[in-house]
Formats: structure tokens, C-alpha cells, sequence
């Protein structure tokens, strides 16, 4: 009997989508059903993790598209749309792609989350303070994405805490200007093959 026929004899249901029970002949038991349903909740979990993998590969996907846009602009222009503010839909990406949760989001950005939905749903920009921090973690993603030469791993790599930077992770020491230049600061040297 194929997986897919014997999931549906173990619940119950026929093909026309019914219940019914499962045919006399079948000899079922309680502990295949229980493999089953086993088998269906590993089933769901791995399409939950697909799904994630995929969502966070679109943010990493749309964050870098961001991020590009940022280093081919003058600082000028970089400035004129930081004053203007970004939108705040990026702040959803920017949690996906460096897997940051509500603290983390709060104080990288400068904002409540609660804030940040508001301003989304309501389709007001970021404030001068958020845009420029998001600025300067494009910037520092370009470069790690420019040494790594993946975007996944520059991503990841921005996610995970770093012991030259205090065991700070990179995209939170981006906070300030000067942490940032600390990051420019280790990624060149991992570039050129030094000690970060």
C-alpha cells in the first residue's frame, strides 16, 4: 500500500473525501495510526521549515536588492531618502533575513514593534533615526555579501554572534556608526585573510 493511501485508511477518510472507516481487511492498528499520524506532523514540520527557508531566502533576496540600490546611490541622494524615510515594510524583512526577535528588532531600529506594525499597516515611512540604521546594515551586508560571495552566508554570518565584536552579533553592532566601522573593520580582515 502506498504512504499516501495508508495515511488516508489510518484516518479514516476515502478518496471523495468522506469518513468512512477503514476497510475490515486492512489490519489496521492503533500504533500504525499513531506512526501516521508520526509520520504526518514530521511530514508538516519539514514543509514548515521548507516554507521558512524559503521565506527567509525572499528577504534575503529583497534585502539585498535594498542593499545594492544603497551603494550605487551618492551619499546626497543616500541622505535625501534617509530624511524622507524608508519603508516600513523593510523592518518585516530586515527580522526575516537576520532572524532578529522583538527586542533585538527594537533596539536596532530605534522603535517599538508596535510601532513599526503601525507604520506599516498605515504606510507611513520610518523615522530619520530607523532609515539610517537600515542604511548602514545594507551597506555592511553588501560588504559581507562581497567577501563571503553569498548572500545567505553574509546573512548568516551578520546573524550569529562574533567574538571580536564582544560576542555582539554583526548586524546588532551596526547600531552605531562606530560599531559598524568595527564590522567593516573584521570583515576586511577575514577578506584579506587576517584574524577577525
Amino acid at each position: 500500500m502506498c504512504p499516501a493511501k495508508l495515511a488516508a485508511c489510518a484516518v479514516g477518510f476515502v478518496g471523495d473525501g468522506s469518513l468512512s472507516p477503514p476497510p475490515a481487511d486492512s489490519h489496521l492498528s492503533v500504533p500504525l495510526l499513531a506512526h501516521s499520524e508520526q509520520m504526518n506532523t514530521q511530514t508538516t514540520a519539514s514543509r514548515q521549515v521548507n516554507k521558512k527557508g524559503e521565506l527567509r531566502d525572499a528577504a534575503i533576496a529583497a534585502f539585498w536588492d535594498f542593499s545594492t540600490n544603497r551603494v550605487l546611490l551618492n551619499d546626497s541622494e543616500r541622505l535625501l531618502q534617509i530624511k524622507a524615510g524608508f519603508s516600513a515594510q523593510l523592518f518585516q524583512v530586515v527580522r526575516i533575513t537576520f532572524d532578529l526577535q522583538g527586542r533585538g528588532l527594537e533596539r536596532l531600529l530605534n522603535a517599538s514593534v508596535s510601532t513599526l506594525k503601525r507604520h506599516s499597516r498605515e504606510q507611513k515611512p520610518l523615522n530619520s533615526v530607523a532609515s539610517e540604521r537600515l542604511d548602514r546594515v545594507a551597506v555592511v551586508f553588501n560588504l559581507a555579501e562581497a567577501v563571503f560571495q553569498s548572500r545567505n552566508t553574509a546573512a548568516w554570518w551578520m546573524s550569529k554572534p562574533n567574538k571580536a565584536l564582544g560576542g555582539d552579533t554583526p548586524v546588532m553592532h551596526c547600531e552605531t556608526e562606530i560599531g559598524a566601522n568595527q564590522v567593516r573593520r573584521v570583515l576586511h580582515a577575514l577578506d584579506w585573510g587576517g584574524p577577525a
